[in-house]
C-alpha cells in the first residue's frame, strides 16, 4: 500500500511543535532567566514598599517591572509567591554579608561587633520594618507568609552565626552546649530596645549608627560573660 501523503500544512504544524519543545541554543527555557527574575523582583519590591502587600496588585507589579503579565506568571504563581521570594532574596543578601564577616580571620569580639552591627542595622531599617509589618498584617489570611518569613532555612543569618560559634567552641574560645540558642540570644541582644519600638512605630526613624554600636557593644559584653572560656 502507498502511505498517505502528508500535507504541507501538517508538516508545518509538526515543525512548529518541535521548535516549541526544544530550547534554542544560547537561550534559556521559560522561567529560567535569572536577570528577568531579578527584574520582576525589583519591580515587586518597589510596589510592596510603596503600597503594602494587601494593596499591591499583580498589574501594579507588572507595570513596575516592565514585563508582560504572561511573563510574570511564568516566574511566579501569584502575589504571595512573589512576596515570599522577595523576602528570601533580601535575607540571602544579608546572610552572604554576615557570612563574609564570620569567615574573616579576626578576634571573637571584633567579629561579633561587625556581625552585630550589620544585623541590627538591617533589622531596624525602613525596608525591613515595612516588610515585617506587611507579613504581620497578612497573617490572618496568609499564615504561610509568617512561617516562611521566620523559617530556619540554611540561608539564614542565625544558622551561619551558629556555625561560627561551633568553630569557636571547638577552638576552646567559647564554652557552650547549645550554640543554636546562643546564636539567637546574641541576635536578640543586638536589637534590645530598638526592634520592638521600631516595629510598633514608637521609634519612627531607624536608630543612629552610634546607638546601634552602643547596643552591640553591650551585647558582646553580656554574651562573652556568659559563654567566654574561663582560664
Amino acid at each position: 500500500m502507498v502511505s498517505p501523503r502528508v500535507s504541507d500544512t501538517q508538516r508545518q504544524m509538526d515543525t512548529t511543535a518541535d521548535r516549541s519543545t526544544v530550547t534554542q541554543p544560547g537561550r534559556r527555557a521559560a522561567g529560567e532567566d535569572p536577570a528577568k527574575r531579578e527584574q520582576i523582583l525589583d519591580g515587586a519590591k518597589r510596589v510592596f514598599m510603596k503600597q503594602g502587600f494587601e494593596a499591591a496588585s499583580m498589574n501594579d507589579i507588572t507595570r513596575a517591572a516592565g514585563v508582560s503579565k504572561g511573563t510574570i506568571y511564568v516566574y511566579f504563581q501569584n502575589k504571595e509567591d512573589l512576596f515570599e521570594d522577595m523576602v528570601e532574596r533580601e535575607r540571602s543578601k544579608l546572610t552572604e554579608s554576615v557570612r563574609h564577616v564570620l569567615d574573616a580571620n579576626q578576634e571573637l569580639e571584633k567579629t561579633l561587633e561587625e556581625f552585630g552591627t550589620l544585623f541590627a542595622t538591617h533589622v531596624t531599617n525602613d525596608s525591613t520594618i515595612r516588610a515585617m509589618r506587611m507579613v504581620i498584617a497578612a497573617n490572618h489570611r496568609l499564615p504561610k507568609l509568617c512561617r516562611n518569613f521566620f523559617s530556619t532555612s540554611t540561608v539564614n543569618p542565625m544558622s551561619v552565626l551558629q556555625a561560627y560559634l561551633d568553630r569557636q567552641v571547638a577552638a576552646g574560645i567559647l564554652v557552650c552546649d547549645d550554640t543554636a540558642h546562643a546564636a539567637r540570644q546574641f541576635m536578640e541582644l543586638t536589637t534590645v530596645g530598638l526592634f520592638k519600638p521600631r516595629i510598633f512605630g514608637v521609634m519612627e526613624d531607624a536608630p543612629l549608627k552610634a546607638t546601634i554600636e552602643k547596643n552591640v557593644a553591650s551585647a558582646i559584653r553580656v554574651f562573652t560573660a556568659a559563654y567566654g572560656a574561663r582560664p
